[in-house]
């Protein structure tokens, strides 16, 4: 261990956290990706990690209206130099960081150099480092999307059994494969009509993607559907605050549970936020423009 010496005590140097970065992301909108982003975070958190969440669903940015906050600030101010990371990121229910969505985002692939290692330097600033930093993408094979789910370790693709949902699942898959380089991807079957169901719908996927990309597909596992998903919605809270014990609630328990012992991957955001940041402005620089 590296020491610190003074004429009284040896201490320990503060080393930097590592920190696991994971994308939530979909071909498809609208099959309830913010709200696995959302409950899987604060599952977590009851493991007892710190957890961060960064929305960069610009279509559909809605994580701060989900769970009744009010954003006033967000990265675009931090790109301006208005405001420090520190003062955009929202309190969100037990102890939740959020970082909210913002057309700062969408703008990325055309930052100044300045500007890059303004916010690549704000992450390396932040003074509450969390253990996990999920980023809800995106739906889609956009460029943003790409950048996101390729500066990350772990890339979770949620599908339901809708057709369409299938379908762009691969479809994004195969690009990230293909055009960036990712071969492993954590699949998460939403809303399925049971944990039977689910599987199938991951073999279904598997089955296809075996055959024609070169690519680790891993069962993730299942959300059921559950009707307190969208009761709690309502009330602009999670099945896992308002319904601890729905087949949902617990399912999400599972969830973090599983991802706590995915083996730790080196590289991209494995260290350090910063690094994370600066994987994606690079990527976005690399493929876009």
């Amino acid at each position: 261990m590296l020491v610190e010496q003074n004429s009284d005590v040896i201490k320990p140097s503060r080393l930097p956290s590592p920190v696991r970065v994971i994308a939530v992301t979909g071909g498809k909108g609208g099959i309830g990706k913010s709200s696995i982003s959302i409950n899987l975070a604060l599952a977590l958190i009851a493991t007892g990690k710190r957890v961060m969440l960064m929305d960069a669903d610009l279509g559909l940015a809605n994580i701060d209206v989900m769970l009744g906050l009010d954003a006033v600030y967000d990265i675009s101010h931090v790109l301006s130099g208005e405001r420090v990371l520190d003062e955009v990121i929202l309190e969100g229910p037990d102890g939740l960081k959020i970082i909210p969505a913002s057309s700062g985002i969408s703008r990325m692939a055309a930052l100044s150099q300045a500007e890059q290692a303004g916010l690549i330097h704000a992450f390396g600033e932040m003074a509450d480092i969390p253990d996990v930093f999920i980023v809800d993408t995106a739906a889609g094979i956009g460029p943003s999307v790409c950048s996101f789910c390729a500066a990350t370790q772990e890339v979770v693709v949620v599908l339901t059994e809708e057709p369409a949902a299938i379908t762009d699942a691969y479809a994004q898959i195969k690009l990230l494969w293909r055009e960036y380089g990712l071969r492993d991807f954590h699949v998460l079957a939403n809303m399925a009509d049971s944990h039977q169901a689910g599987r199938e719908l991951f073999n279904k996927l598997e089955r296809v993607a075996s055959r024609y990309l070169q690519v680790n597909l891993n069962y993730f596992g299942v959300v059921p559907y559950d009707q307190t998903m969208r009761d709690s919605g309502l009330r602009q809270r999670t099945s896992t605050q308002q319904f601890p014990n729905s087949p949902a609630a617990m399912a999400f328990r599972q969830l973090a549970n599983t991802a706590n012992n995915w083996p730790w991957r080196e590289g991209g955001a494995a260290t350090r936020l910063e690094f994370f940041l600066e994987r994606v402005l690079h990527t976005n620089q690399r493929f876009v423009g």
